[in-house]
C-alpha cells in the first residue's frame, strides 16, 4: 500500500485534542510509522468543508470513541521531516485543541492500539511527540 502522505507537493493540515477528564489528558500511542508507539494526542487530517474544531472533535470519535467538546485551540505543530537526500518526506501544520471529555471510553485500534490518561504535568514520563508538554499545558489551562 502506497503512503499519500508521503512526499507532499503542499503541507497537510490536521487537527487533534488534548481530551481532558478529571485533571488527565488523553495520550494515543500510535499504531503506524513514522514514531509507532510514541504517545500523542488523537487526531488527523482535516478534510474538505470541515472546520478545524469539527475535523479534532471528529477524529478523537474515529480514533478512540469518545465524545469531546472544543474548549478553544491550544497550539500548533509543524512537523517536517526529510530524508537522507534532503527531500522533504513528510509535512504536516496540527492544530491542536483542548477538549472536555463528554462521554465514552478509548477503544483501541490499529491506529491507536494503546491508551492512557495521563498527569498533564509529567505525562507519565512516557515517551511523546515533539513539542507536547507545551500544548496539553496550554490545553489544561483552557479547560480550567
Amino acid at each position: 500500500m502506497s503512503d499519500s502522505r508521503a512526499y507532499p507537493d503542499r503541507p497537510l493540515l490536521a487537527a487533534s485534542a488534548a481530551v481532558i477528564r478529571g485533571g488527565r489528558v488523553l495520550l494515543a500511542a500510535r499504531g503506524r510509522e513514522p514514531m509507532r508507539g510514541v504517545f500523542t494526542l488523537p487526531g488527523g487530517l482535516v478534510e474538505p468543508g470541515e472546520t478545524l474544531a469539527e475535523a479534532a472533535r471528529r477524529e478523537v470519535l474515529e480514533e478512540t470513541g469518545l465524545s469531546v467538546e472544543i474548549a478553544g485551540l491550544a497550539g500548533y505543530q509543524e512537523v517536517i521531516a526529510r530524508d537522507d537526500g534532503g527531500r522533504i518526506a513528510r509535512h504536516f501544520v496540527i492544530c491542536a485543541f483542548a477538549a472536555h471529555w463528554r462521554g465514552g471510553e478509548p477503544v483501541p485500534t490499529e491506529e491507536a492500539p494503546a491508551f492512557r490518561w495521563a498527569d498533564p504535568l509529567t505525562l507519565d514520563d512516557l515517551t511523546v511527540t515533539e513539542g507536547l508538554h507545551a500544548i496539553v499545558a496550554k490545553a489544561l489551562a483552557l479547560v480550567g
